[in-house]
């Protein structure tokens, strides 16, 4: 249905009546004019006119106020039928049509393929076939796997099936109002620079879509469903990463409503673990996330982790685990001592990935394969104490790289695989092996899960080897808290924030005073290799970092979310080992300067 030229004025007249009445911005008039006005929106237009009907301008204003980003990592964002700043057939069709486009403009010549995958968010499965009907119709083939999937399981289908793209259609541990599109290029990661930038622009020019009915790419053989061959390769790759040792472990896990029973469980039963016990309240695949804390389904959150306790001491497990609905993070809780009548506790994302560089580098000396040019990766805001077990074991360590695991990804390309043991955020993100180049839950469950069985046989837990890590490179505590900028007012407050930490800084931040800002959003300059700008660009954005004392034992990191409409505040603080006196009371001393500092910052950026 379309509307006729008269109906159309009759709306334009009602929009700029409202714009005059100041009952909608400029730019939301602007864009729902074209998507009353132009063709390619035509059959969006009944909608949008019925919206305003309605009088539901606070709603238009929502939706329409900017195109929704198409962001180096894909497009994320709240469902509506209509809007270009919300997630709809129309957002998702010109995304994989640019994505389309500006890859086969790149890879010319070459037979294009694509791999698809999707999680248990409602219309997933919609915008999934959606994507590979566009990808379809634009002359790939498309390799789709036909049933819930990892976002890592997404990231090596690429990789095993030889593709230049790939898309997964997730929006990771958002509300269930919001679903997205990620895009991943030829090497299984996130798409880097230089190609970025210009897939961007490919997806803002898109005018018309190209689409071929799902059922019809089937059909032909364009669109080929090769979920259990994908499935079982995906694992194949988990269990090279499996080392020897004790089993004898009961484990509690949560999918959180998600794909994750997919990856982790045969993951753990692949390598050995028999005593595997799923959450029974979070195992439906459901988009709402119904039985977790306000519905947000994220491992990170401790709340998440309360009722597995529970169960886990219920039924005398060793150790609880839970992803997030596209299994790309891990989180984990676990008793403080071997017997029964412990207490249990949460572990951070730099906690767990800090036992996890431990292992993996221990085991590999023990192998007698771990030589001076082995390396592990993380970011500039995850935990230092990983570098300092790395240091210790004679490993390099890649320390300074931005916030998001693309640039780890890149970093494994750049490095060569072949010498990497591990990649670590502090968002619960890791990655052990070379089989995707995204974050993997499956492979830290199962290697966490073998690091656990291991230290239970010597009456041990997580939490008892990480205090035993702390004794040995010093105490590690760190916190990161969000403030929330939604809308349009909130983007602009956000810039405003970020120019104040650059040019008004506090002056002295949880009694300490602020040595020394950093900031990180410098020019790139010119590069003629890829990798050499995709690596020059994994060392600049938009971060500004707070230095507290002159030895870097503590400091501050701020930056806006790039997938989210808020700004992130991580705080850091360190003892070294020489200067610790009881570790309990060095804890609480750590956390109070947090705090400290914490509430300092909440004051400066609300002010």
């Amino acid at each position: 249905m379309t509307l006729a030229q008269d109906v159309v004025q009759k709306y334009l007249s009602q929009l700029q009546q409202a714009l005059s009445e100041g009952k909608i911005s400029q730019s939301a008039a602007s864009n729902i004019e074209r998507w009353l006005v132009e063709p390619r929106y035509a059959e969006y237009a009944p909608q949008v006119a019925q919206l305003i009907d309605e009088g539901q301008w606070k709603l238009l204003d929502d939706v329409f106020w900017q195109v929704i980003p198409f962001g180096t990592g894909g497009r994320r964002g709240r469902m509506f039928p209509v809007g270009c700043n919300a997630i709809n057939d129309r957002t998702i069709g010109e995304s994989a049509q640019g994505v389309a486009d500006y890859v086969k403009s790149v890879f010319a010549g070459q037979q294009l393929a694509c791999a698809i995958a999707y999680d248990t968010r409602h219309r997933s499965r919609q915008f999934a076939e959606l994507c590979a009907g566009v990808m379809a119709a634009s002359g790939y083939k498309v390799y789709f796997l036909d049933g819930f999937r990892s976002t890592p399981e997404l990231s090596f289908a690429v990789r095993y099936k030889g593709c230049q793209c790939g898309i997964m259609v997730t929006a990771s541990h958002n509300p269930p109002s919001d679903n997205a599109v990620k895009v991943y290029w030829s090497s299984g990661g996130q798409v880097l620079p230089p190609h970025d930038e210009r897939m961007i622009k490919a997806v803002m020019a898109v005018q018309d879509i190209k689409r071929m009915p799902f059922e019809e790419g089937v059909r032909s053989g364009q669109i080929v469903c090769c979920q259990e061959e994908v499935d079982r390769a995906f694992v194949e790759a988990i269990l090279r990463q499996s080392q020897p040792g004790p089993r004898n472990l009961r484990i509690l896990y949560s999918p959180l409503h998600g794909v994750g029973a997919t990856a982790v469980v045969p993951a753990l039963k692949a390598a050995g673990f028999e005593d595997v016990h799923i959450y029974g309240p979070h195992a439906e695949p459901n988009g709402d996330f119904p039985n977790v804390p306000d519905h947000i389904a994220n491992p990170e959150n401790k709340a998440v982790f309360e009722p597995l306790i529970a169960e886990a001491v219920k039924i005398g497990a060793d150790i609880a685990l839970a992803t997030d609905p596209d299994c790309d993070r891990l989180g984990c809780a676990v008793p403080i001592h071997p017997d029964r009548e412990s207490p249990w506790t949460t572990l951070t994302g730099n906690q767990i990935g800090a036992l996890l560089t431990d292992y993996v580098i221990r085991k590999a000396q023990e192998q007698g394969r771990l030589s001076a040019r082995h390396y592990v990766v993380e970011t500039l805001v995850t935990t230092r104490l990983i570098g300092r077990i790395a240091r210790k074991f004679g490993v390099r360590v890649i320390d300074d790289l931005m916030v998001g695991f693309k640039w780890i990804g890149a970093t494994i390309d750049y490095e060569g695989p072949e010498y990497f043991l591990l990649g670590a955020e502090e968002s619960y993100g890791f990655l052990i092996g070379d089989h995707a180049r995204d974050k993997d839950g499956a492979v830290a469950a199962m290697v966490l899960c073998e690091l656990a069985a291991e230290l239970k046989a010597s009456e041990k837990t997580l939490a008892m080897r990480l205090d035993e890590l702390f004794t040995t490179y010093g105490l590690h505590e760190e916190t990161a808290f969000s403030i929330a900028l939604p809308g349009q007012e909130g983007m602009q407050r956000m810039f405003e924030l970020m120019n104040r930490f650059r040019t008004d800084p506090p002056k002295s931040l949880g009694g300490k005073t602020v040595a020394r800002v950093r900031d990180l959003n410098q020019p790139l300059g010119q590069y003629e290799d890829e990798m050499e700008l995709a690596m020059a660009a994994a060392r600049r954005g938009n971060v500004v970092v707070l230095e507290l004392d002159q030895h870097g034992h503590q400091y501050v990191a701020v930056r806006p979310s790039g997938t989210e409409p808020k700004c992130k505040f991580y705080i850091f603080s360190y003892i070294p080992p020489e200067d610790l006196t009881d570790l309990a009371k060095d804890k609480i001393t750590l956390r109070q300067q947090l705090d400290a500092i914490a509430g300092d910052l909440r004051s400066y950026a609300t002010r």
